[in-house]
């Protein structure tokens, strides 16, 4: 039996970017436009562009995405200016995006109240800007805000709305519950007669989460007629958050009726990337996952001892729904050494480490991660770290240099000039081979000089160090107080494009910083070959 397409729109880099706290970088932006591509996503909106730098930015040299459309995000045309001479919508048509995705009212007290404007300019104003996209070769969507409240309120105008959008052109007309307050039954209901009153139209759903329903809304949406769903990694957005992409993209897969009625850009292969790509979004915002997440929490399939335990062990579907593996989640049994030896060898093989399972080394592996775990380390967004910690263990690493000491001082003085400045300087004395080399290093702060002295003279290896650079590093505090254990995250990247994340934890900050550089350049020096 065929299946029919579901489409699947991120809006993670714009309503993402909304939630409290959260604040994208353009490099941020680029490396989860990249992993949501990954995913078989269909559309990645990227922002609005022109309304702030960082998403012009954005725009200004858009992510390479392979299948997923690139998509704008603008609204109509404003009262008193034509689409033609709108700056705010040109910004949006000048963008270098695929698709573009423009929201407008279509709840008649918002147009009254809000806009100002006579109804029917309303109406006429979607058109002529859906009408702009179409003529500029984008591909158009119209997010219709406020649909459900206005379609209660007054369902002609409502439809009127987004009739107007797909007679100029609408390759998509999204209803939005941008309230977050409407329930699962009304959508259905909703979307069925929409349905029946637009039938050519391709309608797609927005939900937010004020309700904690918005995953049971889209999903209501779809049975009614909806065949897009938009939504966010981890039910990022403001408020309460958005429709959480990485719990309905594995329900959509894996669970009845929808497994059997619908397919999705997102493979089974895809499917087992949700988790990584959670924990990556939760790495890049610098806080922890949150456990309890459906799907992909890493307590989602946790079992802790006794009666539960003792059952998964011998039939997983017990008391597991689906296999965590197939969202590239792992089984958690707290008290068992045997789930523990499993994950850790599932973990060997991803990173091409080929080792007997009967091997002593592994025993003493798993007790080693489970320690270092204890103490703070994570290995989860680190995978360049454990590849390490892993081959040392198995004997596979070489020991390129070793750093007999180093020493930071961080200076704040006047220059010559007056103005108040201050230095960090960094000595590393290192070992290579019967070499020692005394490196000194200038930066902008203790991490940064400690990363230039340490690179700067590194013997015979030096060569291999060229086209490396340090492209992100976050700090977690893992213990209040004075005595505070912290967590440091390193990502690197070389002249290929390739990148890799790096771990180091101790109580000095700067000493976990030198841990995780220090892993950062042993595993450039593995990877590519470099010899003892």
């Amino acid at each position: 039996m065929s299946r029919e397409r579901l489409f699947l729109f991120d809006t993670t880099l714009r309503d993402g970017a909304q939630t409290q706290g959260v604040d994208f970088s353009v490099e941020d932006k680029r490396q989860i436009a990249l992993a949501l591509n990954a995913l078989g996503i269909d559309y990645v909106e990227g922002g609005w562009p022109g309304a702030n730098p960082t998403d012009t930015a954005f725009f200004t040299e858009r992510p390479p995405l392979t299948r997923a459309k690139f998509t704008a995000f603008g609204m109509t045309k404003r009262a008193g200016r034509s689409a033609a001479n709108d700056p705010g919508l040109a910004s949006v048509l000048d963008a270098k995006a695929d698709a573009v995705c423009l929201v407008g009212k279509t709840w008649d007290f918002h147009v009254d109240v809000a806009l100002e404007i006579p109804r029917s300019d309303n109406v006429d104003f979607i058109a002529e800007s859906i009408a702009a996209v179409v003529a500029r070769g984008r591909e158009p969507l119209f997010d219709a805000e406020h649909f459900f409240d206005g379609y209660r309120a007054n369902p002609l105008y409502a439809l009127d709305c987004i009739r107007a959008a797909h007679a100029a052109g609408a390759r998509w007309v999204v209803l939005c519950d941008t309230n977050g307050g409407t329930l699962p039954e009304d959508v259905y209901r909703i979307v069925s007669e929409v349905r029946a009153a637009l039938p050519d139209a391709a309608l797609g759903i927005h939900a937010h989460n004020d309700t904690e329903q918005a995953v049971a809304i889209s999903l209501a949406a779809v049975r009614g007629g909806a065949r897009q769903i938009q939504g966010t990694l981890n039910g990022l957005g403001e408020r309460c958050g958005n429709a959480n992409l990485c719990a309905l993209i594995p329900t959509l897969l894996l669970k009845e009726p929808y497994a059997l009625q619908f397919e999705t850009g997102v493979s089974r292969e895809q499917l087992a990337r949700v988790t990584a790509t959670s924990r990556l979004l939760d790495e890049i915002l610098n806080r922890a996952p949150n456990r309890h997440a459906a799907y992909v929490g890493p307590s989602a399939f946790a079992h802790k001892g006794g009666l539960h335990s003792s059952a998964v062990l011998k039939d997983p579907r017990t008391y597991e729904h689906v296999p965590p593996d197939a969202i590239g989640n792992a089984r958690r049994i707290l008290v068992s050494d045997q789930a523990g030896r499993s994950n850790l060898l599932a973990r060997l093989a991803d990173a091409g480490i080929d080792v007997d399972a009967k091997d002593a080394r592994v025993a003493r592996l798993l007790e080693d991660v489970k320690q270092r775990e204890f103490l703070g380390y994570s290995y989860d967004g680190a995978e360049a770290s454990f590849e390490l910690l892993a081959r040392r263990a198995l004997g596979q690493t070489p020991d390129y240099f070793e750093v007999e000491s180093f020493r930071v001082m961080v200076e704040r003085r006047h220059n010559a000039m007056g103005d108040l400045m201050t230095v960090s300087e960094a000595v590393v004395k290192v070992k290579v081979g019967a070499e020692t080399c005394h490196n000194v290093g200038l930066g902008n702060g203790p991490v940064n000089a400690l990363d230039e002295a340490l690179r700067k003279d590194l013997g015979r290896y030096s060569a291999y160090l060229q086209d490396l650079a340090l492209v992100d590093y976050k700090v977690r505090i893992l213990t209040s107080g004075t005595e505070a254990v912290t967590r440091v995250m390193v990502e690197c990247k070389d002249g290929q494009g390739q990148r890799w994340s790096t771990v180091g934890v101790s109580p000095n900050i700067v000493d976990a910083s030198f841990e995780a550089l220090t892993d950062s350049i042993r595993y450039k020096l593995y990877r590519d070959g470099a010899r003892e």
